[in-house]
């Protein structure tokens, strides 16, 4: 058990979990069944038969005990139909020529070999690089770009290793931001390279906890002036335990699990290296961070607990802006909310002049 557990943190999924049934399809509708997700209001993507489809969805207009019904934006892959099962996911948008702005495709020469990269450029020498959560890809990061293009940032979208799109590291496994910080380090590189001069990074979920390891050992700390964090993984015990109490596994064996990928166990997972936990504790090395942050975090989070980012907000009050949300649920607070969410992002940009 402890070793299924283990794995299943470091091997990346080649599925997703799908937590809903669609139930009914109206005349601009669709009925599926009821979870925290789809009682969430805002605009997600449903994602249905294995990622074969997709589908946009809006405002609740309906539901029971049992069921939501729901606008039904687009259909843009698949057949969606009763039966059909699936997942939301929080963004909403396929690629970038969605955004209404120009954009070119780069590659990132990271240590592993070339990434690729959307490079929404703007005027001027300000610019933010935004890291993808895991088990996901860069499309990700697009919600952010309008935002920050407005307070002219242009946007480098990056992928990293084991993603799906960038090259795989030797061993195929997650370092939970220890070895991934080095593709966005190479992308701190591109972006000094083509006259950048004060950066902001954004990382979503397990892209925060990569973020953060950026701002610890990046060649061009210098250059980064802050950043910004959806959903972070701060402390991943905080988040291993949480995740590991949804699964209803006894605390020892949450222990043992982690203990195996701190330790020579760690071979078992397929790991080349153990995974220092201690290290990715930024509550703990709360005082080695020095540029303002922005955390965004919902406090019924549901994957990710919002507990280190109010620790981290609590222990750094000098750098740390929180801004906390309810209902929102896991990367999905520009969906809920997104005028606060952006007017968060535009607020703390400000105070960065």
């Amino acid at each position: 058990m402890a070793v299924t557990a283990a794995r299943t943190v470091v091997i990346p999924p080649r599925s997703r979990h799908e937590d809903l049934v669609v139930t009914g399809v109206g005349e601009g509708t669709v009925t599926m069944t009821r979870t925290p997700d789809t009682s969430a209001p805002g605009s997600y993507s449903l994602w249905f038969d294995q990622d074969a489809g997709h589908a946009r969805v809006g405002d609740i207009v309906d539901g029971d005990t049992g069921t939501v019904t729901r606008r039904l934006l687009a259909v843009d892959r698949g057949e969606l139909r009763p039966g059909a099962r699936g997942r939301l996911s929080g963004w909403l948008h396929l690629g970038p020529a969605e955004m209404g702005v120009p954009f070119d495709d780069v590659e990132i020469s990271t240590p592993l070999g070339p990434a690729p990269a959307w490079l929404f450029p703007a005027p001027g020498d300000d610019w933010v690089i935004q890291v993808h959560g895991r088990a996901v890809l860069r499309q990700e990061c697009l919600r952010a770009v309008p935002v920050f293009h407005e307070a002219g940032f242009s946007s480098l979208v990056v992928s990293y290793r084991n993603d799906g799109e960038a090259p795989d590291a030797v061993d195929g496994r997650y370092a939970l931001g220890l070895q991934e910080w080095r593709d966005v380090d190479a992308a701190l590189d591109e972006a000094v390279r083509r006259g950048a001069r004060r950066i902001v990074l954004m990382g979503w979920s397990m892209g925060g906890a990569i973020v953060l390891q950026t701002l610890l050992h990046s060649r061009h700390r210098d250059r980064i002036a802050g950043a910004v964090l959806d959903s972070p993984v701060v402390d991943w015990r905080t988040a291993l335990h949480f995740q590991g109490r949804l699964r209803r596994l006894p605390r020892p064996v949450r222990g043992l699990a982690f203990g195996m990928l701190g330790s020579r166990l760690s071979r078992i997972t397929g790991l080349r290296h153990p995974i220092d936990l201690d290290a990715l504790d930024l509550v703990a090395r709360a005082d080695e961070l020095s540029v303002p942050l922005l955390v965004m975090h919902s406090e019924d989070d549901g994957f990710v607990p919002a507990d280190a980012s109010h620790r981290l907000a609590v222990a750094r009050p000098d750098i740390v802006t929180y801004e906390g949300f309810r209902v929102a649920r896991h990367t999905k607070l520009s969906n809920y909310d997104p005028e606060r969410w952006n007017a968060a992002i535009r607020r703390w940009l400000e105070l960065l002049r």
